[in-house]
This record gives C-alpha cells, structure tokens and sequence, in this order.
C-alpha cells in the first residue's frame, strides 16, 4: 500500500502566535493519526521556478492515513488555531508503492 504525505509549504507567516498556537496542537493530531514528522523548515534548495520557503513534510503508512487525520477532530482544531496566520500551499500526496 502506497504511503501518503503531507507536503505544506509556508508562502508567508503573518501571525507568528498564531503558528506557534497551530504548532503545539498539530504534533498530538499527528502522533494520533499515524504520522511521522520528517522535515520541518530546514534548509531548502529550490530550482527552476521554486522559491526557498518553510517546508514541512509529513509521512503517514497510507494516503487514507493521511487524509483521515487531516480531516480528523484534533487536527481541525489546529487549523482553527492557525487561522489566517499563514499563507500556505498544502498538499496530501501519495506515494508510490
């Protein structure tokens, strides 16, 4: 079964209590969900028409996984946390077997 991702990228952080906020409800709904946190900020390299933002990438066992714990309870919490205090590009990929 393919493993499943989220791949957030941070355009712009408006409201940096708000993220902090966001950033101490998400790791529980994570952990619960199955996931593995495996890149948070960090550097970043970006080509062609990237652009080096903050980059959080987050393993699950399966795409359902993932999308199961995004739409879960806790984790909708912490959206309600962040608010608009980002603007971000995220993503739920699957991967390959």
């Amino acid at each position: 079964m393919p493993k499943g991702y989220w791949v957030s990228v941070y355009r712009t952080i408006s409201d940096p209590e708000k993220l902090a906020a966001y950033n101490e409800l998400t790791p529980p709904a994570v952990r619960a969900g199955g996931g593995r946190t495996l890149a948070v900020g960090g550097r970043v390299v970006a080509r062609d028409a990237g652009i080096a933002e903050r980059t959080v990438l987050v393993e699950f066992d399966s795409f359902e996984q993932a999308v199961a714990t995004y739409e879960s309870a806790a984790y909708q919490e912490a959206l309600v946390a962040l608010a608009d205090g980002v603007e971000r590009d995220f993503r739920i990929v699957e991967g390959v077997d």
